[in-house]
């Protein structure tokens, strides 16, 4: 895997670009019949959700499944990585690629320390109650609302959250109200609408805890290379275009025309920016089988519950 850097113009740090190549089928893949999802982690189911006939939201059922391929960050990395995304990142992105419980597969992605969450929210809400209100609640099923919250990218624990009173909470806490508290990682998957938690369970509920905002990192698919090759020759296309257009104006009326880079060139530079940042829709393989074999996975996993309803 090839990382890279994504900064802004001004040299901000975004993120990092993971380029994976040679991995066809993620540890933690994503599989589809119909509007049934599966999300399974080395054959163990992990997530099984039914989108809503009138598209609403997504039914969801959660197993004891799911486990983190990233080891507990010590204490002493924790405090000589406190404040620098970058270095959390870079560690992230190993675990990422070397884990065979990974949602990486083959294609660009980004990791990134930018905030997507899209809901509004209320100056005056503490960040405790901000995060609490962003977790999709419900064990073992729940209901992911679209009609609500479309947009808002809720956050949906893997597992349920420990309590405030658990051990690795509490020692959490402390690193929380230290400002060393490592971020959670997340990844963002489209037919949920909302970011899954790969790591940091016991991380968001110490932030929670300490109502102090949860340092993030968040994963999710790029446009494939060469879809990105076609539009980065397309948005340089354009900016020629523009400046061709302002040339013409200028041979006729002189000098006083501007010759457009100064708007040009800005909207290059954004557009060249979204084709390394902004996510697309997150990959799901046909499932072995489609809806029979989804209905017998979801009585094994429901142990002959009539899950959903519907």
């Amino acid at each position: 895997m090839e990382r890279g850097d994504v900064t802004r113009g001004d040299g901000t740090w975004v993120g990092l670009s993971l380029d994976v190549r040679d991995r066809r089928l993620p540890g933690l893949c994503v599989f589809s019949a119909g509007s049934r999802l599966l999300l399974a982690q080395q054959s163990r189911p992990v997530l099984l959700a039914v989108v809503d006939e009138q598209h609403h939201g997504v039914d969801f059922w959660r197993t004891e499944e799911y486990r983190s391929f990233v080891p507990p960050p010590r204490a002493d990395m924790a405090r000589a990585l406190a404040g620098d995304p970058q270095r959390w990142a870079h560690r992230f992105a190993r675990r990422l690629a070397d884990s065979p419980g990974s949602p990486l597969h083959e294609g660009r992605w980004l990791l990134s320390c930018e905030n997507t969450f899209r809901r509004w929210r209320d100056p005056a809400e503490s960040p405790g109650e901000h995060w609490s209100s962003m977790l999709v609640e419900g064990h073992p099923d729940g209901f992911i609302d679209w009609f609500v919250h479309a947009g808002s990218w809720e956050v949906l624990p893997l597992r349920p959250l420990p309590d405030a009173r658990d051990g690795r909470v509490k020692a959490y806490r402390k690193q929380a109200r230290e400002g060393t508290l490592p971020p959670v990682l997340l990844w963002w998957v489209s037919g949920l609408d909302c970011h899954l938690i790969l790591d940091g369970h016991a991380r968001l509920a110490a932030a929670i805890a300490e109502s102090v905002e949860p340092p993030l990192l968040h994963v999710h698919r790029l446009l494939p290379r060469d879809e990105l090759a076609a539009r980065t020759s397309e948005a340089v296309t354009l900016y020629e275009g523009e400046l061709a257009r302002f040339a013409e104006l200028r041979a006729v009326h002189g000098p006083t025309v501007p010759d457009g880079a100064a708007t040009a060139g800005p909207r290059l530079v954004r557009r060249l920016h979204d084709l390394d940042t902004v996510p697309r829709s997150t990959w799901s393989w046909p499932l072995p089988g489609g809806e029979d074999a989804w209905r017998r996975i979801a009585r094994e996993a429901t142990a002959g519950r009539r899950w959903p309803d519907a």
